[in-house]
């Protein structure tokens, strides 16, 4: 198992320069949308640092979970029945552990760049819209399934990302 997640991340590095480029530009949006709504509330302009890296890590997501894959790679694939995919084989459960690292940093990353994210339930109901809203673009565009195991490993993976970052906030503090 762990050698097929070795060779998946590892598949995924080619995507690298994309995805940085589109980050670029997704902070240059996210960062300016953000200070208008800051300094309509009152508050100064938010750090650039962990904006930055919010919106490229997004953008690395989506290059990862839509350009990586070829069109018509989903079909018509709609799986929602629960734990489907653990314990099939080695390949399917490596997509298991993939699904809940690919949105640790969800949790890490969201908190730190919007305050509102920094309490626990928030973060982990937009980390599961966001992989809600992912799985639906991707049935939509044919470029993977619909999965319910998805949505539920990714909001795992945000939750235990939510809970790295609160280890750390609270160390620093």
């Amino acid at each position: 198992m762990l050698e097929y997640i070795y060779r998946d991340m590892l598949s995924m590095v080619r995507f690298l320069p994309y995805g940085l480029v589109l980050g670029g530009v997704v902070f240059a949006v996210f960062f300016r949308t953000m200070n208008k709504i800051r300094k309509r509330g009152g508050k100064g302009p938010a750090a650039m640092l962990p904006v930055a890296a919010f919106g490229t890590y997004l953008s690395l997501m989506l290059v990862i979970t839509f350009l990586s894959r070829e069109s018509g790679s989903g079909g018509d694939g709609i799986d929602l029945e629960l734990f489907s995919t653990w314990g099939i084989n080695d390949r399917n459960n490596a997509f298991v552990v993939e699904n809940v690292l690919l949105f640790i940093p969800y949790g890490i990353l969201g908190p730190w760049a919007i305050e509102r994210l920094r309490r626990f339930w928030s973060c982990v109901l937009l980390g599961a819209v966001t992989s809600l809203t992912i799985e639906t673009l991707q049935l939509v565009t044919e470029r993977g399934y619909f999965q319910i195991d998805d949505i539920l490993t990714n909001t795992l993976g945000t939750a235990v990302g939510f809970l790295v970052w609160r280890l750390f906030f609270r160390g620093k503090r």
